[in-house]
Order: C-alpha cells, then structure tokens, then sequence
C-alpha cells in the first residue's frame, strides 16, 4: 500500500507533518480528512517519495457545510 507524505497547516494547531497510506491518492485524502479536524482557509500539502506535493486548501461545501479539499491557488468562478 503507498505511503503519503503530508503536511498540514492549520490556525489553530500550526503545522503538523506524517504520513497516511492508502491505495490510491483519492482513499489517502480521505483517511487524512477523517483523522484530522479541519477548518475553512487550512492548507494540505501530500504526495509521494520522489515527486513534488500537490497543495491544497479547506473550503467550506455550501449545501453541506463540511470541509472539503480543493487545489490551492484557484480561483472563485
């Protein structure tokens, strides 16, 4: 099972660094979520060995209101 290298950035906990597995990179992201508490505006670095991260950032669903990860650096439509 691979392993993801993350870092999260947070207001509250400031940054925190670990890895999480999974099978493919759509199942480690959502471990992640699981295991930690997010909030709007946190930042989410995760990747592999040998590869650069790809980075994202909370925001919040508007029909759910539960945090989601989206790629940092988008713009709103």
């Amino acid at each position: 099972m691979p392993r993801f290298l993350f870092a999260l950035s947070t207001g509250e906990e400031g940054r925190r660094a670990g890895v999480v597995m999974g099978e493919s990179f759509s199942e480690a992201l959502e471990t992640l979520t699981q295991q930690v508490s997010v909030n709007e505006g946190d930042t989410l670095e995760i990747g592999v060995n040998g590869f650069p991260p790809a980075r994202y950032e909370c925001v919040l669903s508007m029909d759910t209101g539960i945090g989601t990860w989206r790629p940092a650096g988008l713009l709103a439509a």
